[in-house]
């Protein structure tokens, strides 16, 4: 019986830890950009103590007043004339344009990086992982390819923002009728949290035929 009890407060309590730590985290990560204020402006100088999640707030508002100020004729002139300065720096111009490219891709409303879930024959043939859909391999690689292949990203488990990037054969891949959410929450669980029953008829077709 006490053991019965110590484990179904760990079910509730564990997530519930772990997501507090998660936000208090992210908000004292984001707290940091208030040294970017001015030092007699900064919240422990002016009101003698640390306000939380100011640095939130702050974050926000530069996000929303950057992007206001892109969407105008004024702000798309001005990032035309940025990009047009990083472009003529060596190093720079490499690094920014293959970040703005993926950035682009990720959050942008025409984006569709990460838009299928699909299943890959991965580490070797004879087994199985989940991976994301990204493109298509350029021609220039793309000639080198015996056949038609997709671009993937394989998420490790448990943190998906880690991972790898392969081109799979467009006929080894097996796509699955659930969203991304549910394949990253299955990956990030480790098998824990299954799919729905229709992929878990997918999956099972598919072992049956290999």
């Amino acid at each position: 019986m006490f053991k019965r009890y110590f484990f179904t407060g760990l079910l509730v309590l564990v997530p519930l830890a772990i997501t507090i730590w998660v936000i208090t985290s992210l908000i004292r990560f984001l707290d940091q950009t208030l040294i970017w204020l001015p030092y007699d402006y900064q919240p422990k100088n002016l009101f003698g103590f640390d306000i939380p999640g100011i640095g939130v707030l702050l974050t926000v508002a530069v996000i929303l007043g950057i992007g206001l100020l892109a969407s105008n004729l004024f702000g798309r002139q001005f990032l035309k004339l940025w990009e047009l300065l990083l472009s003529r720096l060596p190093f720079v111009n490499s690094i920014y344009s293959s970040i703005k490219q993926v950035s682009d891709t990720l959050f942008s409303e025409s984006g569709r990086a990460f838009n299928k879930a699909v299943l890959i024959p991965y580490p070797n043939r004879d087994t199985r992982t989940i991976a994301f859909l990204t493109g298509e391999p350029s021609p220039d690689i793309s000639k080198h390819l015996k056949g038609k292949h997709v671009s993937v990203y394989v998420p490790t488990t448990p943190n998906p923002t880690s991972g790898f990037f392969l081109m799979v054969a467009k006929k080894d891949i097996v796509e699955l009728d659930i969203s991304v959410d549910q394949a990253l929450k299955y990956v990030i669980s480790m098998g824990v949290v299954p799919p729905s029953k229709k992929t878990k008829k997918i999956i099972n077709n598919l072992s049956k035929r290999l």
